[in-house]
C-alpha cells in the first residue's frame, strides 16, 4: 500500500476516481492529503436518566441525542469533556482499490479538539459525508465554525481492488449514502442481531 502524494490526489481528482464534492479550494490540497471543512449539523447526548446505553437494546439510539444546526456564520461550542457527532461539508466517492484515514489536524489538536474517536478509516466504495466523532480534551470550550478544515483525509491504494467493497449488495453497509452524522447503528451488526435480547 502507498499513500498519494498531492500529484496523485489531483490526477485521481480530475480522472473522477476519487470524488470530493463540493469542488475543492486548492489550498485544501496538501502534500499527502486533502483537508476536509465541518459541516452545520451536529449531534450531542441528551442528559437523561437512564445509568448506560445499551447496545443490544431495542431503543432507538437516536433518542439518546439531540441535534443542532448551526448558520454558517455561527459558532457550534463544544465544552471540555464534551461529545459530538458532526459532519464533513464535503460528500466523498471512493473508488474499489483505495482506502482513506481521517485524521485530525494539527491546529485543532493543539486545541484541545480531536476528530475522530475511534472510526477514522474508511473503507473502498464508501460514498457519503463523513461522521466526526468529536471530543474536546481540553480545558477551555472551543468555536467550531461551520466549513472550518478541521480534519483531513489519506488516501492509499490497495494491492488489488476489493472483491466485496462498502456498498456491495452482499455487505451490510449501514453508513452507505449518509447525508448528515449518523449515531452509532450497532444494534445492525449480524453478531448482535444473531445473539442479541
Amino acid at each position: 500500500m502507498a499513500i498519494l502524494s498531492d500529484i496523485d490526489i489531483k490526477k485521481y481528482l480530475d480522472e473522477d476516481k476519487i470524488v470530493i464534492d463540493p469542488i475543492l479550494d486548492e489550498k485544501q490540497i496538501q502534500p499527502s492529503s486533502v483537508d476536509l471543512r465541518i459541516g452545520n449539523e451536529f449531534k450531542g447526548f441528551k442528559i437523561i436518566s437512564k445509568p448506560y446505553i445499551d447496545p443490544f437494546d431495542n431503543t432507538d439510539l437516536e433518542s439518546y441525542m439531540e441535534s443542532f444546526t448551526i448558520d454558517d456564520e455561527q459558532p457550534f461550542i463544544i465544552h471540555p469533556g464534551e461529545f459530538t457527532l458532526a459532519t464533513t461539508l464535503e460528500t466523498v466517492k471512493l473508488p474499489d482499490d483505495i482506502v482513506a484515514r481521517v485524521e485530525g489536524r494539527s491546529s485543532m489538536g493543539r486545541l484541545g479538539i480531536t476528530m475522530h474517536v475511534t472510526a477514522g478509516y474508511i473503507d473502498p466504495g464508501f460514498e457519503g459525508k463523513i461522521t466526526l466523532e468529536i471530543s474536546n480534551i481540553g480545558k477551555m470550550p472551543v468555536a467550531l465554525y461551520p466549513k472550518q478544515r478541521v480534519c483531513q483525509i489519506v488516501f492509499e491504494t490497495m494491492t488489488s481492488p476489493s472483491a466485496k467493497p462498502y456498498g456491495h449488495k452482499e455487505r451490510d453497509s449501514k453508513y452507505m449514502g449518509q447525508t448528515g452524522p449518523q449515531v452509532s447503528k450497532i444494534k445492525e451488526d449480524f453478531d448482535i442481531k444473531q445473539g442479541g435480547k
